[in-house]
């Protein structure tokens, strides 16, 4: 798959089969999501894969603060990935300053490039994959174990879509670029 064919065709899928998804598999996807770019080459993303159904569904029925949605996506899932970055790295100096006036969000920048990273080359392996964002940080340390200097970043869903959705509408370059 050509790199724009699978930005254009990826999408958030909400919905999967049952099929496991195999290890080495995940461990492909880990790979080529360590290439994405970050703050000075710190690499502060982690994935903790969770495939047992118990903690799958403990988190999708009290840790995401009431989201049916994500609920439902969630116990849908064939894994459910954690995001994580590893804290005061990007975005700051040896000696604990922050570099720019962005102060710590650049570690969310760099989490989100590689998770969006992650879920492009699920894509191109023939996973869908959706990001999501609300979530109960604290229930779901109370849930799992979360490693030392590790804060959580977002949550993917992940498995063999059981259906390709449409894309939505996208807005015109004219309305998304301005030249100067």
């Amino acid at each position: 798959m050509e790199t724009i064919e699978c930005i254009k065709t990826r999408r958030s899928c909400r919905k999967f089969t049952e099929e496991k998804i195999p290890h080495a598999l995940l461990e492909e996807i880990v790979d080529a999501a360590a290439y994405a770019p970050s703050w000075k080459n710190t690499q502060i993303a982690r994935y903790l894969v969770i495939e047992n159904k118990e903690i799958i569904d403990r988190i999708a029925e009290h840790c995401v603060l009431g989201f049916e949605y994500n609920t439902k996506t969630i116990k849908n899932c064939a894994a459910l990935v954690v995001v994580t970055m590893v804290k005061h790295r990007s975005g700051y100096e040896k000696d604990g300053s922050f570099t720019t006036s962005k102060g710590d969000r650049w570690e969310m920048f760099d989490a989100g490039i590689a998770t969006q990273t992650f879920c492009l080359a699920a894509h191109e392996k023939g996973l869908g994959s959706v990001i999501m964002g609300i979530f109960d940080e604290k229930k779901i340390e109370e849930t799992i174990t979360i490693p030392d200097g590790q804060q959580i970043a977002a949550l993917v869903a992940i498995g063999y879509p059981s259906f390709q959705p449409e894309a939505p509408k996208r807005k015109e370059v004219s309305e998304l670029l301005t030249l100067i």
